[in-house]
This record gives C-alpha cells, sequence and structure tokens, in this order.
C-alpha cells in the first residue's frame, strides 16, 4: 500500500470525477445522518450536504487505511460473513478504502511470509493501522489452547494492541467470549475489551457480526479519524441503540397479545410474535430488524426463528435458547439495559393480555338493550 490518498488511487483505477462525488454519495449514505458529528444536525438536507462534504474532503486527503486482522478462537464466520457485506461492500472497502495487510483466511501468503508480512505492516503503519479482531482470546494453559507461528494468542494481541490507532473487535466471541467462553469456559476465553484496557475497543457483537455494521464502523473511523459513540458495552450505538424488538416486524402482534406457541401451530404460521418460543428480541440490541441479511433480505425472525440474543454478553448461557420468555443474562453491571427491556417485555405483555381479556367482557349497555360481546379479531 503507497501513500496515495483514496481520491487518488481511484483516479489511478480509471475513476472519473463525477463516479468519485457518486461513490461519496453512496458512502455518506451508508454513514447515515446518525453518525454527523456535533453541530451538523440541522435541516436534513443541510446535514446530509455536511456529511457528503465531510466524506469528500477525507478520501481527497487520507491514504487508505491499513487494516490488521487476527483470528483467535473463532469459526472464520464473521470474515465469511464481511465476504457478503452490500454497503460498502467488502471489494469497495479492499479496492478503495481500506488495505487489509494481514489477514490469514484471506491471505494468499501463509506460513512465515504470512507473519513476516504482519510484522512488516505494523512496523510501517505503527500508530495508524487499525486491528481487527475475530474470535475469542484463550488465557488458560499458559496460552497454548490457541498459537500461531509458536506463539499465544494473548502475546499476538498485545503487541498488535500497541500500536493499533483502533481496535475492533467483531462477532461475540471476540467481544464477550462467545461460544468458547461458555459455561465450563475450559480455555478460559475471554473477550478483547477484558485483555487490552489501555485503550478503547469496539465490540460489534453478533453470531456472526452483521457484515455491514464492521464495515460502517470501519467507515465512520476512516471518514472522522475516531470511533463512532458507544453504548455502556462498547458497542456503536449508531446500530446497537434500540433493541430489534423495537423494529420487529412481529411488534404488532406482540402489541396484540398474540404469540405463536409452537413452531407448527397456526399461530407461527399467521406471522405471530415469537416471544413465548424463547425469542430474545426485546433484551437484544442490534440492528438486525433494519439491516438484515444478505443485502436486506431476511433476518431470523423474519425467517420463522426466534432471536437467540447473540450481541448480548453471555448469551450461550443465558437461560436456554427456547425457553419461554427467556433473556440473556450479562456481567454484573453491564446488562441494565436489558434487563430494564425484559421487564418492559413483561409489562408489555401484561397489558396486551388485559387489553384482550378487555375486549372479551360484555360491552355496558342499556338495560334493555342486549349485551353485545366484542371477541378477538
Amino acid at each position: 500500500m503507497g501513500e496515495q490518498t483514496i481520491s487518488e488511487h481511484l483516479r489511478a483505477e480509471g475513476v472519473t470525477r463525477r463516479e468519485f462525488i457518486q461513490y461519496c454519495g453512496i458512502l455518506a449514505g451508508s454513514l447515515g445522518l446518525t453518525a454527523l458529528p456535533s453541530g451538523l444536525h440541522g435541516s436534513p438536507d443541510l446535514g446530509r450536504r455536511a456529511l457528503l462534504d465531510r466524506v469528500v474532503q477525507a478520501l481527497e486527503t487520507s491514504p487508505r487505511l491499513p487494516i490488521i486482522w487476527l483470528e483467535f478462537q473463532d469459526c472464520a464466520g464473521c470474515t465469511e460473513a464481511l465476504t457478503r457485506s452490500q454497503s460498502p461492500t467488502l471489494v469497495d472497502l479492499v479496492l478503495n478504502e481500506v488495505s487489509i495487510d494481514y489477514h490469514e483466511t484471506l491471505f494468499a501468503a501463509a506460513g512465515t511470509a504470512a507473519e513476516e508480512a504482519r510484522l512488516q505492516a505494523m512496523e510501517t503503519y505503527a500508530g495508524r493501522y487499525v486491528l481487527v479482531v475475530e474470535g475469542s482470546v484463550p488465557t488458560g494453559g499458559r496460552g497454548l489452547f490457541c498459537t500461531i507461528g509458536g506463539r499465544s494468542a494473548t502475546d499476538i494481541l498485545d503487541e498488535a494492541a500497541a500500536g493499533a490507532a483502533a481496535i475492533i473487535a467483531t462477532g461475540n466471541c471476540a467481544a464477550f467470549g462467545g461460544l468458547p467462553k461458555a459455561s465450563p469456559n475450559p480455555t478460559g476465553a475471554k473477550g478483547v475489551w477484558e485483555i487490552v484496557e489501555d485503550k478503547p475497543v469496539v465490540n460489534i457483537p453478533g453470531c456472526p457480526a452483521i457484515p455491514e455494521v464492521t464495515t460502517g464502523t470501519l467507515a465512520h473511523f476512516l471518514v472522522f479519524g475516531k470511533l463512532p459513540e458507544l453504548d455502556a458495552l462498547n458497542r456503536p450505538k449508531t446500530f446497537y441503540g434500540t433493541t430489534i424488538h423495537d423494529r420487529c416486524q412481529r411488534r404488532p402482534f406482540y402489541d396484540a397479545g398474540k404469540f405463536a406457541g409452537s413452531f407448527d401451530d397456526e399461530g407461527a404460521r399467521r406471522g405471530y410474535c415469537l416471544y413465548k418460543l424463547g425469542c430474545k428480541g426485546p433484551t437484544t440490541y442490534n440492528a438486525c430488524a433494519t439491516l438484515k441479511w444478505d443485502g436486506g433480505l431476511s433476518f431470523p425472525i423474519q425467517s420463522g426463528h426466534p432471536c437467540l440474543g447473540c450481541s448480548e454478553p453471555e448469551f450461550w448461557d443465558g437461560g436456554g435458547f427456547y425457553q419461554g420468555q427467556s433473556a440473556p443474562i450479562g456481567p454484573p453491571g453491564l446488562t441494565t439495559i436489558g434487563l430494564v427491556a425484559g421487564a418492559g417485555a413483561v409489562v408489555g405483555a401484561g397489558v396486551a393480555a388485559a387489553n384482550r381479556a378487555r375486549r372479551r367482557k360484555p360491552a355496558p349497555t342499556a338495560p334493555t338493550a342486549p349485551a353485545e360481546s366484542g371477541g378477538e379479531p
């Protein structure tokens, strides 16, 4: 990767000025108005123009963003998801905006050549590269549960984190420990932010992480030179600011007190709410219901499967995936929002039941008129 700016790189690839501005518009759209810096929130048109100008400026003055991508205890699912990212696409990111200087799965090189490339990238771009980590970090067994080139995962992580400008933990494993951390956690698996304590770590949880959330976070850092605003679990508020339940297409059925009782009953066929089948949507913060998967085609709840809560801590040990109305359990002090949402869900279910009973109750009428019954539609 040379020191060309992104716009110079695009121009060398035959991209015209008009195409460059169109490209900036697409990137600005992927960031969204919620990414605007303080003071730029005016009218919608003003906000869009300000964001577009910021994107144009960044791409005209910044070199491509160097990325070092580490994989530890993982299944490469987040990488597989990223290669299917739609907006911006992985191709756009790799060829135009970022330069992935080390990635075990995507690398053609292997062995010594791959490790030398990582060390060279860390030296060349010290203090400038973004470190992306996929997979949990085992701390037990003196680091022997995961070694690369004879070195432990913790050793490699500490070395790479020291020179990183920003650190992104993509997927529940890297963010919160994921499946490897599930009880009894034989490898002593931990999330990145439990190990790297001297730098902020952005968590992009999910199993796998939504690819547009990972690429959108990278694009935010590229354009604004800083990490996006984070919640109490270090997740970008742009993508984790609301629960899946808040935007779920089955929400009207929840509000009406209509729930599927099994996966093959009449309620399930009618698209009723899956809360009683263990759906964690009311306590899970993610953008699944809005961004969806495969270019916005669908997401689990839309396809008939309850949310598993995979963007929350300890979701593997959260009381069972299909136990009715169960909620994920997180570390003390980190799940207040989720617990409040869970309480709200219970209250909502109670209100819906009360409303349903009220509709069944005979309506008050004059003494000489026959009573009318408002049955549930």
